[in-house]
């Protein structure tokens, strides 16, 4: 059986990225390519009203596109030194032709890249041939919860726009997935034997600091699902998740500061300046109820035992130090605020944070 392909980076990557952040450098980078979506999903981080920290919105932005988009992209890859991309939005997609000159470029440089999308617009097929690319589809449920939250990208349009492509399923699992005996083995079941499918990422919903919401999982809803998932995992290969990555479910990381993903990640949206802080989700993410598949992926190679007690993570912190220090000697612009220890606030009491 071949090793299971895990969100993020791989152990070999990650320590390869240990120098990375002894330079002060990002070894992982997103960035939101652009503003743009056609889709308008219920509880999209993306773009609430706190993502960028209260100032203005995805939507607000200015963004980029042709050759300055290129040109931004690439640029920002340079700066950071990053090994690990991924490109996400709005919706990626909208900006396949950039992608189409962008992706070849990384490509050849041997950067790892990941493009995030919902399938609404057909995956280029030249991109498949491309070695260390993968592309993630957003899957939220089956047909009865998915058609609703994503139209237009229904699983009929899914399935036409990755015909002969590989893809890997994203899953982010909510509250009223649970109501019905069996749903989470018949999505897996689905999704394991469609043959453009590679693996499926899993993660469960992740609530920013005091929201209550439908899609919200409650602590029994959590432990049901770990329950559920590592015996699917049994059955089903193409279901990625480990022990130790349900284990991370379980016990998310309880601030930015703990979160291997938050620390070696540096985050961009689509005007290619502001920050998205302290992850990915942006705003004020409640990290004790964190379900994000990248965070348990990289929980997972935090635990990697090295030799004797030092494991993996143990290298992450002590470089973190290291390259802040190195920043602040070269005066480089801001470090990323989670390296100097700052914790998300509540929504009324967050700033955005810009690298200029």
């Amino acid at each position: 059986m071949k090793s299971k392909s895990r969100p993020g980076i791989s152990v070999r990557e990650m320590l390869a990225a240990w120098g990375n952040i002894l330079s002060g450098s990002a070894p992982m980078i997103s960035i939101e390519i652009t503003r743009e979506c056609p889709l308008h999903c219920p509880g999209c981080y993306a773009y609430g009203d706190t993502h960028l920290g209260g100032g203005t919105t995805l939507r607000e932005l200015s963004d980029f596109r042709g050759d300055a988009l290129v040109k931004g992209v690439l640029g920002l890859v340079e700066k950071h030194g990053a090994l690990h991309v991924s490109l996400v939005g709005g919706e990626p997609l909208i900006r396949h032709k950039e992608l189409s000159r962008i992706l070849p470029v990384l490509s050849e440089k041997g950067k790892f890249v990941l493009v995030v999308t919902s399938a609404v617009i057909p995956i280029p097929q030249e991109w498949m041939s491309l070695p260390r690319l993968r592309v993630a589809v957003s899957v939220d449920g089956l047909p009865e919860h998915h058609n609703i939250r994503r139209d237009p990208a229904t699983y009929d349009r899914i399935l036409k726009n990755i015909e002969g492509r590989r893809i890997n399923v994203h899953w982010t699992i909510t509250r009223p997935m649970l109501q019905r005996a069996g749903y989470l083995e018949e999505f897996v079941s689905y999704w394991s034997a469609r043959p453009e499918v590679d693996g499926i990422w899993v993660s469960l919903y992740s609530p920013q600091i005091s929201e209550e919401s439908e899609e919200k999982l409650r602590v029994e809803d959590r432990e049901f699902v770990a329950g559920e998932l590592r015996r699917l995992a049994q059955s089903y290969s193409k279901l990625l998740m480990t022990k130790s990555m349900v284990q991370t479910l379980l016990r998310p990381p309880k601030n930015p500061q703990r979160c291997l993903f938050a620390k070696m990640s540096t985050n961009y949206t689509a005007d290619l300046r502001t920050r998205v802080e302290p992850c990915i989700f942006g705003g004020a993410p409640d990290c004790t109820q964190c379900g994000c598949a990248v965070t348990t992926g990289t929980g997972h190679i935090k635990e990697f035992k090295l030799f004797g007690p030092l494991r993996a993570g143990h290298l992450v912190s002590a470089s973190v130090a290291i390259g802040s220090t190195m920043n602040r000697i070269r005066g480089r612009s801001a470090q990323p605020a989670r390296w100097a220890g700052a914790s998300p606030q509540p929504p009324n009491s967050l700033v955005q944070i810009e690298s200029r």
